[in-house]
């Protein structure tokens, strides 16, 4: 492997996408440029999920391993001051996706110096990760059975991680994730006779720490969950009774039977301030992804490929993938791969208007992915 040829390639790419960042599933330059440089590499593309691309490395079976990236960026506005900053004001790969896309693109480059393959290799770029989930839009496609994919394996880039360390988890990896908002409608009223109206905030105050209570009193201790209420809008003065107040949030468990008694204790709880109060509550829970859920024989295929210098065992995370989406189907594996340096100040969480990284952290996933398939005996 000419690791120095890759990591270049893998750079120049990553910063290119990072300047081009789009959101959900119109990525229209993001897949232009991916198909464009699978095809300078001899690959036939075909086009997925409206803006998604995928390319397939033929092998001596009918039988594809997918290694997949996502393609979206986030509504953030950039502040890193790179040279190569988002050309696109208000959009940015805050989530790692243009490091992602690099590191598939270098793994397309170096599957292109297997001698021989025993199975195809497909490499997917997959759009709307983020929302409203795109592994979806590709299933229902029917793309895994078109091309015969029979596992599939997957990175994100994690800041939380030291740099080039790959995080392994066995089982529940990513939580299954809800998000909610609920309306409270009152009465509106000077607020020198508050008695004349109704008001919304104190209701949606005691929902609030109602629904707080579910996660400490009303879910087993020892099944992480984690409830988040993020915004709170209401009222239109300081002296006028406020007639509505909105309160939006999002819910994390690896547990179904929690999630959906979560579910049904949040509606019962709005049933209860309506009688108290008066008033009107309006209770829109969505259901988002589900967990991810690591493959055990894939997590024992793949830690036993890695040496013991290459990778971390590492704790489930309340983040959300829908690459969980794929796993329902075949047998999947996402692995974390660190990209923390202090030195560097390359610290900044996900989803941060500052998150940044080294591009020579992604030859590692490259490594990783060329063990798995000596693994797996594929090459």
């Amino acid at each position: 492997m000419d690791e120095k040829k890759i990591i270049d390639a893998m750079t120049k790419d990553r910063r290119a996408l990072h300047q081009i960042p789009e959101l959900e599933f119109e990525l229209y330059k993001t897949h232009e440029y991916v198909k464009t440089q699978l095809e300078s590499l001899g690959y036939e593309t075909h086009t997925i999920a409206k803006t998604g691309v995928i390319a397939l490395l033929k092998g001596n079976s009918d039988e594809t391993i997918a290694f997949r990236s996502d393609m979206d960026a986030l509504s953030v506005l950039e502040k890193t001051n790179l040279p190569f900053e988002s050309k696109h004001p208000g959009a940015m790969h805050a989530c790692g996706h243009d490091g992602h896309m690099a590191l598939l693109l270098g793994f397309a480059r170096h599957a292109k110096t297997y001698q021989s393959l025993n199975k195809n290799i497909a490499f997917l770029f997959q759009p709307a990760e983020e929302e409203p989930g795109g592994a979806q839009v590709i299933i229902e496609e029917g793309v895994l059975e078109r091309f015969n994919i029979t596992k599939i394996f997957g990175f994100h880039l994690y800041p939380e991680l030291e740099e080039g360390k790959i995080g392994l988890i066995d089982g529940p990896a990513l939580a299954r994730s809800g998000i909610f908002d609920v309306t409270i409608q009152g009465k509106s009223a000077h607020g020198a006779q508050p008695h004349e109206g109704n008001d919304s905030i104190t209701p949606a105050i005691e929902l609030i720490g109602k629904y707080q209570n579910i996660i400490n009193k009303m879910v087993d201790p020892f099944h992480p969950t984690v409830m988040c209420i993020g915004t709170i809008k209401g009222g239109e003065a300081r002296n006028i009774v406020a007639q509505n107040t909105v309160f939006e949030g999002t819910v994390r468990t690896f547990n179904e039977t929690d999630y959906a008694h979560i579910k049904d204790k949040m509606r019962h709880m709005a049933k209860d301030i309506e009688n108290s109060y008066g008033v009107s509550v309006d209770v829109n829970i969505t259901d988002f992804y589900p967990a991810v859920v690591n493959d055990s024989k894939l997590f024992t295929l793949v830690d036993n490929a890695l040496d013991d210098t290459m990778k971390s065992y590492i704790r489930p995370m309340m983040f959300a993938e829908d690459f969980s989406y794929y796993q329902q189907i075949i047998p999947g594996f996402f692995m974390m791969l660190g990209v923390r340096n202090e030195d560097k100040k390359y610290v900044h969480p996900l989803h941060s208007c500052y998150f940044n990284f080294d591009e020579k952290v992604l030859i590692n996933g490259i490594k990783t992915y060329d063990l798995i398939l000596k693994k797996m005996n594929i090459v």
